[in-house]
């Protein structure tokens, strides 16, 4: 008697993933896998060589996406406002956009002027649910290798993973698509010169409601963001001048937001499979809904108009600082360690590519290059060693 014969699912898909399939035969190992090809196809028929009644192969096109926000269209006008039509212009929602569209300005100005030969291609798009964004970057200038500044402001229904996602702690698991609205400006600033730091900044809004058709799951708001600072090598000077802005803007709300939010940016920014935080940390909140609204809108107004009094003063003072190429490679092997962390951790990243979000500007925040080196050590005592033993061990730098 034959034994039974296991069917095999091959999902073609850009990425090559793995997926366990099911087996008819609980003896057998689970395998699965997929390929590049577009095209549904059958093999039937199928003989081995060595037995016969070889399992038969069924190339399928993969199940639809869990969640859909539309398909995004480049526009060659810049929108006004992305705002559904319906939605009340003095509402939070109104001026958290035109606060992300001012500070996308004035930041990306200040940048080009820094820079003082790149300029930023910007990219406008919108979904015809509603929403869209605007994609601003700078690549291969004189001081900045690559420079993102996007804002978006995105309507859609999110299913329970992409909501885990989008939240820090959740306790109600709901348990079906909730349909959301979120705004934020996100940016992430890759000088060339290993002396001049990284640095990344985010600050979001969103609002979530119960599906049409489900009883209570009340609507729900909160803030999140946060300003942080990666060099790859410490100038405690400039990491001073950083955090007392951060702290500046803090203390202006409340004096217990600094040190709660210094300690948050410092855990949540840590790369568990390393051992160490990305970088020397900033502030980072999320979650944030138990302040009164009207003054946790001006909290995130006032941290991002903190961005270019925090930065812009570190650069202009590092960029024409000479390096060699051990300086250089320091500096890959540290972008390294951004790469991982955005791509395994970050819950923005993790959040848009759940819900379907326009890949280019999901993966902007990767620099041009980086570098792995098996099993590198930097040498006890030295430069690059004083700035992972501040990466395992964070500091209060004011």
């Amino acid at each position: 008697m034959p034994s039974p014969t296991p069917t095999f699912s091959i999902y073609s898909s850009s990425l090559h993933s793995f997926f366990p399939l099911s087996s008819s035969s609980s003896k057998k190992p689970q395998l699965g896998f997929s390929v590049s090809s577009p095209i549904p196809t059958t093999l039937t028929n199928f003989t081995s060589l060595t037995k016969p009644n070889y399992p038969i192969l069924k190339l399928t096109t993969p199940p639809p996406p869990a969640v859909s926000v539309g398909e995004e269209t480049v526009t060659s006008e810049r929108p006004h406002s992305f705002l559904r039509e319906t939605d009340d212009d003095g509402s939070v929602k109104s001026r958290f956009q035109r606060m992300i569209m001012e500070v996308q300005d004035s930041v990306c100005a200040a940048l080009e002027a820094l820079d003082g030969a790149g300029k930023f291609k910007e990219d406008a798009w919108t979904r015809p649910g509603g929403g869209g964004g605007i994609s601003r970057v700078l690549q291969d200038g004189a001081v900045f290798e690559k420079a993102g500044v996007n804002v978006s402001v995105v309507y859609g229904v999110m299913p329970p993973e992409a909501y885990r996602a989008a939240k820090a702690s959740v306790t109600d698991h709901r348990p079906g698509p909730i349909p959301f609205f979120a705004a934020g400006i996100s940016s992430v600033l890759h000088p060339k010169n290993p002396f001049a730091p990284t640095m990344h900044f985010n600050y979001r809004y969103f609002e979530t409601d119960a599906p049409k058709d489900a009883p209570g799951a009340p609507r729900q708001w909160w803030f999140g963001g946060g300003t942080d600072l990666t060099p790859s090598y410490i100038f405690e000077d400039d990491v001073k001048h950083f955090h007392s802005i951060q702290k500046k803007a803090c203390d202006k709300f409340d004096p217990s937001f600094y040190p709660r939010f210094k300690k948050w940016c410092d855990d949540y920014f840590y790369i568990k499979h390393r051992g160490e935080r990305r970088g020397l940390g900033g502030i980072f909140f999320d979650d944030l809904y138990d302040y009164d609204q009207e003054m946790l809108l001006s909290f995130a107004t006032e941290c991002a108009n903190s961005v270019v009094p925090a930065y812009i003063p570190i650069v202009e003072k590092r960029k024409d600082t000479p390096f060699n190429e051990s300086h250089k490679a320091w500096q890959q092997l540290r972008r390294g360690r951004y790469v991982e962390f955005n791509l395994v951790y970050d819950r923005g990243t993790t959040f848009g590519l759940k819900t379907g979000g326009r890949i280019e500007s999901i993966l902007v925040s990767l620099p041009l290059t980086a570098r792995w080196e098996y099993d590198h050590k930097p040498e006890e005592g030295s430069e690059e060693w004083k700035l992972l033993d501040a990466c395992i061990n964070p500091k209060e730098w004011i």
